[in-house]
């Protein structure tokens, strides 16, 4: 990220707050391929994830990145995941949280896409994950 994003800060804030209010913060997450995720749990492109101090270890929430490990099925899993593939955190028991909007942005050799087109896909789908 080239510019000062205010998404990692956002992102913290909301993960604090979850811990504070006892709730268990999720993070939804777009995968592309510079997300590392076990693939296996990648629903159409998408991957919610529990980010309470239970279900993880070693997290670090920079501004360029989410890095921590996980269990998967019972497998450690090194997670990393780009600041930008972040579509959302929210806390698990009350779906209070943030999303953010997802601009897909075209090779800088396409053809611009029309007004019809730029409207769809550009909100990411949450699910709440039990």
């Amino acid at each position: 990220m080239s510019d000062l994003s205010t998404r990692p800060y956002l992102i913290r804030a909301i993960y604090e707050w979850c811990i504070d209010g006892a709730h268990t913060p999720y993070l939804a997450v777009r995968v592309n391929d510079k997300t590392e995720v076990p693939m296996a749990y990648v629903k159409d492109g998408e991957i919610t994830l529990n980010l309470g101090p239970g279900a993880v270890r070693d997290l670090d929430m920079g501004n360029e990145f989410i890095s921590c490990n996980g269990r998967f099925g019972g497998v450690p899993f090194q997670l990393f995941i780009p600041i930008e593939a972040v579509t959302g955190i929210f806390a698990k028991e009350t779906g209070q949280g943030l999303v953010f909007q997802f601009v897909d942005t075209p090779p800088p050799d396409s053809e611009p896409r029309n007004s019809a087109s730029a409207k769809t896909n550009t909100r990411p789908h949450l699910k709440v994950v039990k």
